[in-house]
């Protein structure tokens, strides 16, 4: 009875073991920072981006010229107008200013929309990739081992080269 037991318990411990092992290899890390940042679509929306930035940068430092030189002009004016002239040229200022703060927070909100409206399909082409090749060679977890994502040790199967693989990059 107790070769039983022993050959009982020896088979669950060798059952447990096989188990850990296999449960090991269905864990693998993958750098998704620099699989985005190799895909083709994450240089050409980056482009877009920069190119946007640029046009909103031209028009508010044309903004910010016209009431640099409003201002000198007021300035070299002042004397010459009277106290009620001069409380309207400076609600004028006032308003330009405003202006330009407005313009500025909705060119960052814009810019913000646009880069998540080009990321997202990047980052789910990304996903769907990941998600093929892990299922392609059993892998059921898979740990994003960008840095500064909280793997620390990734000395497991690294998917990038398998994913860039399949999607052509």
């Amino acid at each position: 009875m107790k070769k039983i037991q022993l050959l009982f318990v020896t088979a669950m411990l060798l059952v447990g073991a096989t188990s850990f092992v296999n449960a090991q290899t269905t864990v693998a890390h993958i750098d998704t920072g620099a699989l985005v940042e190799a895909m083709p679509e994450m240089k050409a929306a980056q482009s877009q981006l920069e190119k946007l930035q640029k046009t909103y940068d031209t028009e508010i430092k044309a903004m910010l010229k016209e009431l640099d030189t409003k201002m000198k002009q007021y300035d070299g004016e002042a004397d010459s107008k009277t106290e009620e002239e001069n409380l309207k040229r400076v609600e004028e200022v006032q308003g330009m200013q405003k202006n330009i703060g407005d313009y500025r927070q909705s060119a960052l909100n814009d810019l913000q929309k646009k880069e998540m409206d080009l990321l997202q399909p990047i980052l789910d082409k990304a996903r769907a990739a990941i998600t093929k090749v892990a299922r392609a060679q059993g892998i059921k977890y898979v740990l994003d081992s960008t840095k500064g994502s909280g793997v620390i040790v990734s000395d497991g199967k690294d998917l990038l080269s398998d994913v860039k693989q399949e999607l052509g990059i």
